[in-house]
């Protein structure tokens, strides 16, 4: 059987060199006598390469060759990888996928595609990278009804909030940190503003509950705007600040997700996972919580992940998976400032007693934090649970504070 790389970056490298470094093991777990690179697509110049035959510049080549049965598609971004994977599923041919951009944005056109022409659209390595979570959910955990899935989705903002929280660093010291260390691209804004989860749990939300989340339908906040001032104050509450991901069923058939950073109780299964390792909690109505635990990204495990999807792909040439979701209904995911739960607020306030008797006067039951070396015009509080929607007015109706930061309390 024959496979073609499309994108000879870090993880189409990656998946070569997994390919040809396991070769003997792979073909034994496969049907296949074989399982070999024929083409790498990728417009660059790789004549000096070892592998240099293999190498092409015309997607065309793939895409006419009857010979290739799966494509690997790790070019990253939507175009040209969109169209290059659709013509390749139309023509009868698997593609396998690393790229969470292409399949949370088009995800669905691609299923279908798949489901029309007998191939399949594979994509494990989209979401946890090394880590296995799109086959454990539609596989191992299918007869489960999943009720929830939260986590910590991106090892970059993982480990820039873990240097504020156990180093004291700043945020703009823990993102240059980061980047020294390899962890955060020169530009880091898909990672700090929170795209780069909220792909992520598009796709585990589509899974999980049957329809496809489109990304510009998932509130996203990242993590710019923390400091340490509310790392202090997390701490007094028992916490810790997690950039966290989450979707769960509601009713009427609809669901709540969300990207943004929230306040997880250190009792959580989630406060301790820290630097990049990235961590995705399932609860299952059978199971009950189930957690997915390891590095999210890397050359190496992404390759392995996309291997395995090789793998599955060689194995359903005639008979492909039954595998993926359906399209989802206008309003589908409702609007998160209707979900209950609680909020941090921390605010300057010229009269800091006044201030809290209205507190008071508004939440009977909010709770006041301290920290040290707190500035004397500084507050900070807890609102009990209620709506979004109706904890932000009545906050806002509090005439003697300047609101300065809110962060919602995580239940994960």
């Amino acid at each position: 059987m024959y496979v073609a790389v499309m994108g000879y970056g870090t993880v189409g490298s990656g998946v070569v060199e997994v390919l040809t470094k396991n070769h003997d093991s792979i073909v034994k777990k496969s049907l296949h006598d074989d399982i070999a690179v024929k083409y790498i697509l990728d417009c660059r110049d790789f004549s000096a390469h070892l592998d240099s035959k293999k190498f092409i510049k015309d997607f065309n080549t793939i895409l006419e060759d009857p010979e290739i049965d799966v494509v690997v598609e790790t070019m990253g971004g939507i175009d040209p990888a969109f169209d290059f994977s659709l013509a390749c599923l139309k023509k009868g041919k698997s593609v396998v996928t690393s790229n969470k951009e292409l399949v949370a944005a088009k995800g669905l056109e691609l299923l279908n595609a798949a489901r029309e022409n007998n191939a399949n659209f594979l994509f494990e390595a989209s979401v946890g990278g090394g880590i296995p979570i799109i086959r454990p959910i539609s596989q191992c955990l299918a007869a489960n009804e999943i009720e929830e899935i939260c986590g910590i989705l991106n090892g970059t903002t993982n480990f820039i909030l873990s240097k504020m929280i156990k180093d004291n660093l700043s945020f703009d010291q823990s993102l240059k940190l980061a980047q020294e260390n390899g962890y955060a691209e020169k530009d880091p804004t898909d990672d700090i503003d929170g795209h780069d989860a909220a792909r992520k749990i598009c796709i585990l939300a589509s899974l999980c509950f049957g329809n496809h989340v489109y990304p510009e339908h998932v509130y996203t906040e990242g993590i710019t705007n923390i400091t340490l001032a509310d790392i202090d104050y997390a701490s007094s509450f028992g916490s810790v600040i997690k950039l966290i991901a989450v979707a769960k069923k509601c009713s009427g058939g609809k669901i709540y997700t969300i990207v943004s950073p929230a306040i997880v109780n250190n009792a959580s299964q989630l406060s301790g996972v820290d630097d990049v390792f990235n961590a995705v909690l399932v609860k299952g109505n059978a199971t009950g919580d189930v957690v997915f635990y390891g590095k999210g990204a890397g050359k190496m495990p992404t390759a392995s992940a996309v291997v395995a999807d090789v793998i599955d792909c060689s194995n359903h040439l005639i008979h492909r998976k039954d595998f993926g979701w359906d399209a989802s209904s206008e309003n589908y995911v409702t609007d998160y400032l209707d979900a209950v739960l609680s909020l941090y607020v921390r605010a300057r306030a010229k009269d800091p007693v006044k201030a809290l008797n209205s507190l008071h006067k508004t939440f009977d039951c909010a709770t006041v934090l301290t920290r040290k070396n707190a500035p004397a015009d500084e507050i900070a509080f807890v609102t009990p649970a209620a709506c979004e929607r109706d904890l932000l007015e009545k906050i806002r109706g509090i005439d003697e504070i300047e609101i300065l930061s809110t962060i919602r309390v995580s239940e994960c």
